[in-house]
């Protein structure tokens, strides 16, 4: 409580003992018991809650969210051109008389629903969009009084600033939504569509001394008609992706078997070119052997005879000597007797 309050209710006390003193001496002087020095006291009473009346009256103080419009009827204009700041201030008594205007911020709501509206019922904006659709359009509008214009505001709207907001409100959001399609306001250009009307907001309630803080649109709904068709046509394309899919789908499954097989073709014809080259190579291998083996043997009979006994079989104990010889000699490692040929 400021001290501007404490003189106001202090000085109706006084009025009230005054009243009370009053009372007390027409009782007593009826009575005949006149109370002594009662008309003093009744004056000075009366006196004091004079003095403290004129002081509650000229006494203002102004809260810090506040600024005050001073109505003087001894000014020529009837107001002072300077709103009263935060803080306390003297007026002349009876002559002056302060209006407080909070310069906090408010919000100004346009629904649907009938109890969220700043106006009961349905307050949603009516709009049509630049293909001819209809729709509802849920909005909120917060603002403040531009403290340094609170004298405009106070002769041009005084306390109906909400109805300033409202009109000016629904007359831009229908310029802004003619000139979107139906898809647009609610996809694509939504941010876009409340940005332009935040811009136009801010040039109009700044030219009426109001502060734009922000503009939201709280929902866009169409009708019933439209939202029908709009949803089959979501239907359409979600089936329109999910057939794309699939076929997209199909397409690389099939290119990933013509892939597989393309592998295994390359891998026979990689093994079969490996398998001639080793052929290749091993017959020619087989002939540089052979041509080698041709010169070695080249006059060199014995050479051959030696070959053939080194390829018997490990149980031939015996010795073939040539034809012309008389013996059968053992071989050096088997220690078998010879017998004598016939």
């Amino acid at each position: 409580m400021n001290i501007a309050s404490l003189i106001t209710g202090f000085s109706g006390f006084l009025w009230i003992a005054a009243v009370a003193v009053i009372v007390l001496v027409t009782i007593r002087a009826s009575r005949g018991q006149p109370l002594k020095k009662g008309g003093t006291i009744v004056v000075i009473i009366v006196i004091v809650a004079i003095i403290f009346s004129v002081l509650s009256a000229g006494l203002v103080f102004v809260q810090p969210e506040q600024r005050g419009v001073v109505l003087s009827a001894i000014s020529p204009k009837g107001y002072r051109e300077q709103a009263l700041e935060p803080g306390l201030h003297f007026v002349v008594p009876f002559a002056e008389n302060v209006i407080l205007y909070s310069t906090s911020k408010q919000t100004y709501t346009m629904s649907i629903a009938p109890e969220e509206g700043s106006v009961y019922g349905d307050d949603s904006i009516s709009a049509r969009t630049a293909d001819g659709q209809q729709i509802l359009v849920d909005a909120s509008v917060i603002y403040s009084i531009d403290p340094a214009k609170v004298i405009q505001v106070h002769i041009f709207w005084q306390n109906r600033s909400g109805d300033l907001v409202r009109s000016q409100a629904r007359g831009i959001i229908r310029d802004a939504v003619s000139q979107y399609g139906a898809e647009e306001v609610v996809s694509s250009k939504r941010a876009e569509m409340a940005e332009a009307i935040q811009t136009v907001m801010e040039s109009k309630l700044a030219a009426n001394g109001l502060l734009m803080d922000d503009f939201i649109i709280r929902n866009i709904q169409f009708s019933e008609e439209y939202a029908q068709s709009v949803e089959q046509k979501q239907i359409a394309e979600q089936l329109a992706q999910q057939a794309k899919f699939t076929v997209e789908q199909r397409r690389q499954e099939a290119e990933q078997a013509r892939q597989v097989a393309q592998g295994k073709a390359d891998a026979v014809v990689i093994a079969a070119k490996a398998d001639a080259e080793a052929r290749l190579i091993e017959a020619e291998a087989e002939a540089q052997a052979l041509e080698m083996i041709a010169k070695a043997l080249a006059g060199n009979d014995e050479l051959l005879s030696y070959q053939y006994i080194t390829k018997l079989a490990p149980n031939i104990q015996t010795m073939l000597l040539p034809s012309n010889s008389p013996f059968l000699l053992p071989l050096p490692q088997s220690g078998v007797t010879t017998v004598p040929a016939e």
